[in-house]
């Protein structure tokens, strides 16, 4: 056994025992759900921060560098633009209704403003979606174990998914606000060490950047790279129910505020070290499979650098996979097990946030077995949050008074989303992405309804 891999599981039983430690502190769901709104604005930036970083900003941007080229640097910017949209309209306005009435998830927000069934069809909706990014987090995971310890990508996989399991389930986000904080540290040491050094080994900047073609950063041949992605990501910053669960566990609007745009600020700087380090392995290994080149960079440096690099990798993924844990236990617990057994008690919606989560561990295992990189996975999960979210989530804080109606109706852009998604093979119509045809008709949907109420 080498010792970067004896490194790697050292860490990972301190990651795992710092969550079983906090969450000897949560006795109720709120504790679980919103750390009972006690986050500062340094634990609210520190688990943003960390849940953003996550496969899809290191091993899938570096991935993308590969490929592309400089142009990458926009999936990581795109986070960061979305993240200060989020903190300025969005993030202090929820928590402010969150307050109000009591909402421990944007379930209950959504509820309120549309009716149960438009909650439950999100939360169907979010499950499909949502299990996609945690099955990229574990694949991201795995190809540290593969590369550092020769592991199968199942066995990769199934690793990472015990970890997170354990160190979230003892504490929900209280646990995982504390780990996050952990890992935060350690993958943004990791990073601004390992892109110089990986550059340097590169032959420095003229050798990454000697194919003109690859340093155009306004490049972007599909909706999934370049400054396309802008306006495939942004949105789903802005209205992740993860993202949204987090703001809520702030213990004020200032924190909410100040913790959400100083992340932001962050991711759009971070941008530019997945992808230095992206077009360095290009450069040194360009027969590697695209999806493995953070893992081969960072293998091949020194044991100390290397064991750094692949503890940031594998930190970034663990707490975007923490994350999304946490919309499926609150999704699973508060939108479908209570709606079909009101009568359950506080302690019975911790218990059944506990189940949900681990559930969703094993399904995006599985999950994982069948999509073919981090990118494709990421996708999936992107697509469906935005559609099925942006106009509902926008709407319900800006246009009151809505309906339950309206809400269904908006639900319209996801069959939409697919049928152009699947007859054009990805591509759309020239700006007019999947997505965007998705949230046009979701939003002509939601007008068309609004409409014959007033008209009623």
């Amino acid at each position: 056994m080498s010792l970067t891999l004896v490194l790697l599981l050292v860490y990972s039983l301190t990651m795992a025992g710092l969550g079983v430690w906090i969450g000897r502190h949560v006795r109720a769901s709120g504790d679980f759900f919103v750390a009972g709104r006690s986050l500062g604005s340094t634990l609210i930036f520190a688990t943003f921060l960390a849940g953003n970083i996550g496969a899809g900003s290191t091993v899938g941007a570096a991935s993308l560098a590969f490929r592309d080229g400089i142009s990458a640097w926009w999936w990581n910017a795109s986070a960061g633009l979305g993240s200060l949209v989020l903190a300025l309209t969005v993030g202090p306005r929820m928590w402010r209704e969150s307050v109000a009435h009591g909402d421990l998830t944007l379930g209950d927000f959504l509820e309120r403003r549309y009716g149960r069934n438009l909650r439950l069809a999100v939360a169907v909706l979010i499950w499909i979606g949502t299990l996609s990014i945690l099955a990229a987090q574990l694949l991201g995971m795995s190809t540290i174990f593969q590369v550092v310890g020769g592991a199968s990508k199942f066995v990769g996989c199934a690793l990472g998914a015990a970890l997170v399991s354990i160190y979230f389930v003892a504490g929900g986000l209280l646990s995982s606000a504390y780990v996050n904080l952990l890992q935060l540290g350690v993958k943004l040491v990791g990073f601004v060490i390992v892109a110089p050094v990986a550059m340097a080994l590169a032959g420095g900047w003229d050798s990454i950047a000697a194919d003109p073609l690859r340093m155009d950063l306004l490049a972007g041949g599909s909706p999934q790279s370049g400054w396309r992605l802008l306006f495939f990501l942004g949105p789903a910053f802005v209205v992740s129910p993860g993202l949204i669960q987090k703001a809520l566990g702030a213990r004020d609007e200032r924190a909410v505020t100040t913790g959400i745009a100083l992340n932001g600020v962050a991711l759009v700087a971070f941008a530019a070290l997945p992808t230095i380090i992206g077009m360095s392995a290009q450069v040194l290994h360009p027969e590697i499979s695209r999806d493995l080149a953070f893992a081969t960079m960072a293998n091949g440096l020194t044991p100390a650098v290397g064991a750094l690099a692949l503890a940031a990798v594998f930190s970034a993924e663990a707490s975007a996979a923490d994350a999304v844990l946490l919309m499926l236990a609150t999704s699973g617990s508060r939108d479908l097990y209570r709606r079909f057994r009101p009568q359950a008690t506080d302690v019975d919606l911790l218990r059944g946030a506990r189940v949900s989560a681990i559930a969703g561990a094993v399904l995006g295992l599985g999950l994982a077995m069948m999509h073919r990189s981090v990118i494709d996975a990421l996708g999936t999960f992107y697509a469906v949050m935005v559609v099925t979210l942006f106009v509902p989530v926008i709407a319900g804080l800006y246009a009151p008074p809505t309906s339950r109606r309206q809400g269904v109706a908006s639900l319209v852009g996801v069959p939409v989303l697919a049928i152009v998604h699947f007859s054009t093979g990805g591509a759309g119509f020239g700006a007019v992405t999947p997505v965007v045809a998705g949230v046009f008709a979701s939003a002509a949907g939601y007008v068309t309804a609004r409409q014959r109420k007033s008209e009623l």
